[in-house]
C-alpha cells in the first residue's frame, strides 16, 4: 500500500470510521453525527454557543475551503454558497449530512489522484500560506476527530448523560 492509499484510509477513518462496533465507540465525525437525535440538531446545552448543526456546517465548510485552495481555484470565500449552503439555524439535518458526505468525497477523490511524491508538494491553504499536502490533509483528519468529540459531548450534555462509561 502506498502513502496516498494510507492517507486516504486515515481520511476515511477520521470522517466515517466505525471504531469499536462491540461497544459502539467511534471517534469519527460522521459516525458520531449519526448518533444524534434530530431533536438535538439545533439544541444548545446549558451555557453552550454551538449547536450540532453549526458544528456540522463548520466541518463541511472547512472541507470545501481546504479542497478549493489545495486542489482547485483557491477563489472561494467563507460566505460563498458552496461553503455555507444554509444559514445557521436553517440547515436541514438529512440534507446537511448528504452535503457533508459529498464534499468529503470530492476531497478524497482529489487526494486519490495524487502520487506519493505529491504529498510533500506545497499547496495553498485557505488562509494564504503554502503547506505540504500531507500537513494539510493531517489537519483535516484532526479537524474531523476534534469535532466528532465536540458533537459527542454536546449530544451527551443534551441527553443529560455526560459521564465516562468506564470511569
Amino acid at each position: 500500500m502506498g502513502a496516498v492509499d494510507e492517507v486516504v484510509f486515515l481520511l476515511e477513518e477520521a470522517f466515517s470510521g466505525e471504531g469499536i462496533q462491540e461497544t459502539n465507540e467511534a471517534q469519527s465525525f460522521l459516525t458520531n453525527l449519526r448518533s444524534v437525535d434530530s431533536s438535538f440538531w439545533r439544541a444548545l446545552p446549558a451555557g453552550g454557543q454551538r449547536t450540532i448543526e453549526s458544528i456540522t456546517l463548520h466541518v463541511g465548510g472547512c472541507k470545501v475551503m481546504y479542497d478549493d485552495y489545495a486542489f482547485g481555484s483557491g477563489s472561494l470565500k467563507w460566505d460563498d454558497g458552496e461553503v455555507r449552503p444554509w444559514p445557521r439555524g436553517f440547515a436541514p439535518m438529512d440534507e446537511t449530512m448528504a452535503w457533508l458526505e459529498t464534499v468529503h468525497r470530492r476531497l478524497v477523490d482529489h487526494v486519490m489522484e495524487l502520487d506519493d511524491a505529491e504529498l510533500s508538494k506545497p499547496r495553498m491553504a485557505n488562509w494564504g500560506s503554502e503547506k505540504p499536502t500531507r500537513w494539510l490533509l493531517s489537519m483535516l483528519m484532526q479537524h474531523d476527530t476534534y469535532h466528532a468529540g465536540e458533537v459527542n459531548h454536546v449530544r451527551s450534555l443534551l441527553e443529560r448523560d455526560d459521564f465516562w462509561r468506564w470511569g
